[in-house]
């Protein structure tokens, strides 16, 4: 097939999706389509890389842009933060409570922000956190929504419409964009990311999504538009799966095998009955794993037991290389900045001329970026999150098995890659777990408020009348 015959098929699927989508919901808010958008550059590649580069270019010229950054990139992120700022103060968004009901993500997110000051380059640090703040706006944009769920799977159906099948046809059709030279394997499919440990990424959050959405409407599966959406469900479940095997993934591969077993588990007549098992589940994985690993030395069988190497990929060749960098343990070197200026050269002169861009472990880049300190509130955050999805689980409304299956494997998937304060995972697990005030969801004088005020009228009318 010519490959702009598979890109038409792609965008006119997409556009039948979009249109004649079972799942499509007509409540669903335009302003969804800010967090949309933000999502798709994260998901996949940034504006620049999208217009002009190529992803397999030069990793010095990679080197000198994490630190100068794009214009272009700038100027649109501005906007989409721009307009989710006009569009949350339109919702009276009030910051004040957010802040009191989400106080271990504030802090976080504050501590970044301090971290500019003793950063090497603090005008790059406050770029990339100025960056995130936006994204963390246009999370709030979904959660403020009149209905959170219907916005949730909006937001992220679409995503995951347009980016899955694209994909597929880069790494079919468009190899100079949908492949990559490994360096350690050969040629590695990336389709619409940048590596191919982005495609396991998003391949893993697609496939906990269709798996959930699949899950939460089964009950209903006899009527006919539910029986259409699990169909559409199936078929991205599979082209996730599909390209999951393709860029051989393996700790995505692991992770949503666990989430979804995880989500199965809380939907199922012995979840329901014992909540109090589920809960305990997802951190006696978590601590089971540290046992074996840590306590018993068993890493390296375990990762050879998933098809994987007794060094985990090279990984643990590069953590030993990544904590000779001299850095202040404390407080560390800066909101993502640890790759930024010399301490690239040094990280590479280490490795021998393998040129790495990232930790492969979320809690070591945390600890690298923002030191023991930023590394205890991350985990503070990361308890404080699951103590709210527990107290959901008992009356389990939908966003909560979601919320339970990412947290699940969210704590095994940073073992091995990076997904702490940003990424597909951190912001999903932020749209179910992030508290907001009722006020905030319904936007004053709108014209569903005020619709829901005009049956008082005739009924106050006639009540007087008699």
């Amino acid at each position: 097939m010519p490959s702009s015959l598979a890109l038409g098929i792609w965008l006119a699927s997409v556009l039948a999706l979009f249109w004649f989508d079972p799942a499509r919901e007509p409540k669903a808010s335009v302003a969804l389509w800010v967090p949309l958008t933000w999502l798709f550059f994260i998901a996949s590649r940034s504006p620049t890389l999208w217009l002009f580069a190529n992803v397999g270019q030069n990793r010095a010229n990679l080197a000198q842009d994490l630190e100068s950054g794009s214009p272009l990139d700038r100027s649109i992120y501005l906007l989409l933060m721009l307009l989710a700022f006009v569009m949350l103060a339109s919702r009276s968004f009030q910051w004040g409570k957010f802040v009191s009901q989400n106080s271990a993500f504030v802090l976080f997110f504050v501590y970044s922000l301090l971290s500019v000051a003793w950063s090497d380059l603090p005008l790059a640090t406050f770029k990339k956190w100025f960056r995130d703040a936006g994204v963390y706006m246009a999370i709030l944009l979904i959660v403020t929504d009149r209905d959170r769920l219907i916005a949730v799977r909006t937001v992220l159906r679409r995503l995951y419409y347009l980016t899955v099948p694209l994909s597929i046809v880069f790494a079919n059709y468009f190899p100079n964009l949908g492949r990559t030279w490994g360096g350690w394997g050969g040629m590695e499919i990336i389709g619409v990311t940048t590596s191919k440990n982005m495609l396991g990424l998003l391949c893993l959050s697609s496939g906990i999504f269709f798996f959930w959405d699949t899950a939460t409407r089964w009950s209903q599966r006899r009527k006919k538009r539910v029986r259409q959406i699990i169909l559409v469900n199936v078929a991205f479940l599979s082209m996730a799966l599909y390209l999951l095997h393709q860029c051989g993934s393996k700790t995505s591969t692991v992770c949503l095998i666990i989430g979804c077993l995880m989500i199965a588990a809380a939907h199922s007549n012995f979840g329901r009955r014992h909540v109090s098992w589920i809960k305990v589940a997802a951190p006696a994985i978590f601590l089971l794993y540290l046992i074996l690993n840590v306590g018993f030395g068993l890493g390296a069988e375990m990762s050879k037991a998933v098809g994987g190497t007794a060094d985990m990929s090279d990984r643990t060749r590069i953590w030993k290389a990544l904590l000779t960098v001299p850095i202040n343990r404390v407080i560390g070197c800066g909101y993502q900045s640890f790759w930024l200026g010399w301490r690239i050269d040094w990280v590479w002169s280490k490795l021998s001329g393998d040129n790495v861009f990232e930790a492969h472990d979320g809690y070591l880049q945390t600890y690298l970026d923002l030191g023991l300190i930023g590394l205890f509130l991350a985990c503070t955050f990361l308890i404080a999150t699951y103590r709210k999805i527990c107290r959901e689980l008992d009356t389990l409304p939908p966003l909560a098995s979601l919320s339970l299956g990412v947290w699940s494997f969210l704590l095994l998937y940073n073992v091995s890659e990076a997904a702490l304060g940003g990424g597909l995972l951190w912001f999903t697990v932020l749209m179910g777990s992030m508290t907001v005030s009722e006020r905030a969801k319904v936007p004053a004088h709108t014209p569903s408020a005020l619709a829901t005020h005009r049956p008082l009228i005739p009924k106050v009318v006639s009540a007087r009348l008699r």
